[in-house]
């Protein structure tokens, strides 16, 4: 036997006696930590020891597999509260040791016992002393500090008591309260008597903007005193009138002598007078900001409107091309729904009456059926019904007439147009169709290649008596007739 190698002292002792099912022998005790041998081996003197057992490094020993082996195979049940699982010692050391759910280890950060399966959420929600980043400025602490944190934290977010503005940090906390426009602060004339004393900082201006006559009616008292206080003060010295104030004030060579009796509070009224004419300055000035803003606003939105009406036109012209493509889509696909490409078509009618009194009145004297075609890339055609008759026929007879169309691939035809065309009004009962049919005059520019959408129709102005469709007739049905055309294909 090979001698093992014991400088794992970190590795776990014994296994407890508890975790057998089965009453323990002694040849499986460790004579050091008296628990089931783990890994046992045997030492010179016989005894059994675990391999990481602290004795066994002061003795010669070799591992025991057969002990081994037989330790494996015994019965072992889990230790733990509430655990039901068991197997043997082999399966308790690969697959349940160290991993039990039930188990109660020791939080290494405030030394509480906690189940295994709460350890992620002790660490992150519940334990004391585990350390957190503040979610505002991010500095690293103990959670047990964490409320005298949120006092000195420099982007704590406050709210304003005066203006209910919320996450405000609290380094730039200070600054808000200058510039909050619902912040108090006093009026520049409460000195002189105005009984609006406490504006807002963002209406301040405004306040003084719309009570300069109600501060000019309170200066007024102030600045005749103040006449009056200096016109005693010099006595009865020549004065001269000042310019700049509008007041009076004695000559050079008697300004020693009314100084020395101008009463205590002259400066404070000159005091007051100078910061009522820097106020008065500064609402000039900020109306003259305010005007020109104003005009760059206007100039921005005269801009815009231009902007957006550009945008309307040109989506009114977008929308305009929409609808003539949707118009074109769906006369496309009225066309597909009737369209036949055999030379056979069959027009129906409905709505008899009606159509024919538009074509009396004049409303609508003319239809066309949908297109029709000899073959997939042959002839393009259709027919034109006038319900009260045309030329000849007009007001006595139905005139029907062929019409050649131009088609994409004309270009592939034979032309002129030479093939016979069948028409027929068509008997309900299937007894006596009204029949006419033609061949083409080949020199009429009906039936020449059409340069244009349609060529001139060619037909029967006399085609069906209208008296033909009085009464019960069997060509006129349900207010509905059906029309036939053929077009014989020979030669194509």
């Amino acid at each position: 036997m090979a001698r093992i190698s014991l400088d794992c002292t970190s590795s776990l002792p014994g296994i407890p006696l508890s975790v057998l099912s089965v009453p323990m022998e002694n040849k499986y005790k460790c004579q050091q930590c008296l628990q089931v041998l783990r890994k046992p081996v045997q030492a010179q003197c016989g005894h059994r020891f675990c391999v990481h057992c602290p004795q066994t490094a002061h003795k010669s020993a070799f591992p025991d597999n057969a002990a081994g082996r037989e330790i494996a195979s015994l019965p072992a049940r889990c230790l733990n509260q509430g655990c039901n699982w068991t197997g043997s010692i082999k399966e308790y050391e690969a697959q349940h040791e160290g991993r039990c759910e039930f188990e109660r280890i020791q939080c290494e950060a405030c030394q509480n016992f906690i189940l295994r399966t709460e350890k992620d959420r002790h660490n992150e929600r519940e334990c004391e002393a585990r350390t957190l980043n503040c979610k505002y400025c991010k500095v690293t602490f103990n959670f047990k500090d964490i409320k005298a944190h949120d006092e000195i934290c420099v982007k704590f977010p406050l709210q304003c008591k005066d203006c209910g503005k919320k996450k405000i940090p609290r380094e730039k906390f200070s600054d808000h309260s200058k510039s909050c426009a619902k912040s108090k602060s006093a009026c520049p004339f409460s000195e002189v008597g105005c009984k609006s004393v406490v504006c807002t900082n963002g209406k301040l201006g405004d306040h003084e903007h719309g009570s300069t006559m109600e501060h000019l009616r309170l200066l007024l008292p102030m600045v005749l005193s103040l006449t009056r206080t200096r016109a005693e003060a010099a006595g009865a010295g020549e004065w001269q009138e000042d310019s700049g104030l509008g007041l009076y004030r004695a000559p050079e060579e008697g300004a020693g002598a009314a100084a020395s009796v101008q009463p205590v509070g002259l400066e404070k009224k000159v005091n007051a007078l100078e910061n009522i004419v820097c106020v008065l300055n500064r609402e000039v000035e900020r109306s003259s900001v305010t005007m020109e803003a104003f005009s760059h606003q206007h100039r921005l939105d005269q801009e815009k409107i231009e902007n957006l009406s550009n945008k309307v036109r040109q989506l009114e012209r977008t929308l305009t091309m929409r609808d003539l493509q949707l118009s074109e889509t769906e006369q496309l696909v009225r066309e597909l729904q009737f369209c036949t490409f055999d030379g056979i078509f069959v027009w129906k009618i409905s709505d008899f009456s009606r159509r024919r009194q538009d074509a009396v009145a004049g409303r609508a004297p003319a239809m066309f059926s949908p297109a029709f075609y000899s073959s997939k890339y042959g002839y393009k055609m259709c027919l034109r019904l006038y319900l009260n008759g045309d030329g000849t026929g007009r007001g006595t007879h139905l005139s029907l007439f062929f019409v050649v169309m131009r088609g994409k691939c004309d270009a592939l035809l034979k032309w002129p147009f030479s093939q016979k065309v069948t028409l027929m009004l068509l008997d309900q009962n299937n007894r006596e169709h009204i029949i006419d049919a033609f061949r083409p005059d080949v020199t009429s520019t009906s039936f020449q290649r059409p340069i244009s959408e349609m060529n001139i129709a060619s037909g029967c102005p006399l085609f069906c008596p209208l008296a033909k469709l009085a009464g019960k007739s069997p060509y006129l049905r349900d207010d509905t007739i059906f029309i036939k055309a053929i077009v014989d294909l020979t030669g194509l």
